[in-house]
């Protein structure tokens, strides 16, 4: 499947995070989530022009730690830990406006929460519930936050959606082991 509007685009190539502390998140990613470390760097930073905010739009004096992590068979991760004079440090919710989660497939929601709440730091929000109704009846999800407060969710739905009735349109759906 190729993308229809930007000419030439195929695929998500990652998603990107800013997290307080480089060190911690990728050790959290790698030890507890499974990802592979691909490189870090930095730090990037310009610290007598304009780059920063020319090709990041933050603060010109800003400066940043990088991390590429490989999740699973399709996910690329970046991660961002930056220093910058006007870093506003507050978490948005996931209602706020640049609310955000990050989700993760896995095969079984609850085998996967028994593991995670032997992680230290990490808060499960609730309870795993199956979706009873509508176009994503028997999707099993849960919500959970990485000891630095990043929203995650653990997701898994089975085959044979009802929304698949409808459309053509599959969703990405991870198949074999996901060994790192």
């Amino acid at each position: 499947m190729t993308l229809s509007r930007i000419p030439g685009a195929r695929a998500v190539h990652h998603i990107a995070y800013t997290v307080p502390d480089l060190d911690q998140a990728v050790d959290f990613f790698t030890e507890v989530i499974g990802a592979e470390l691909a490189y870090r760097l930095g730090p990037v930073e310009d610290p007598e022009g304009n780059w920063m905010t020319e090709k990041l739009g933050v603060h010109p004096r800003a400066s940043a730690q990088i991390a590429m992590l490989r999740l699973g068979p399709v996910t690329n991760l970046e991660l961002f830990a930056y220093t910058s004079p006007d870093q506003d440090r507050s978490r948005p919710r996931n209602s706020d406006w640049g609310g955000h989660h990050f989700a993760l497939y896995v095969d079984d929601v609850d085998k996967a929460v028994a593991y995670l709440r032997e992680q230290p730091g990490v808060t499960i929000l609730g309870e795993p519930e199956t979706i009873e109704d509508g176009p994503i009846a028997g999707d099993r999800w849960v919500y959970f936050t990485t000891p630095w407060g990043l929203h995650m969710e653990l997701i898994n739905m089975p085959d044979g959606m009802p929304f698949e009735q409808t459309t053509e349109t599959r969703l990405f759906r991870p198949e074999g082991e996901w060994t790192s």
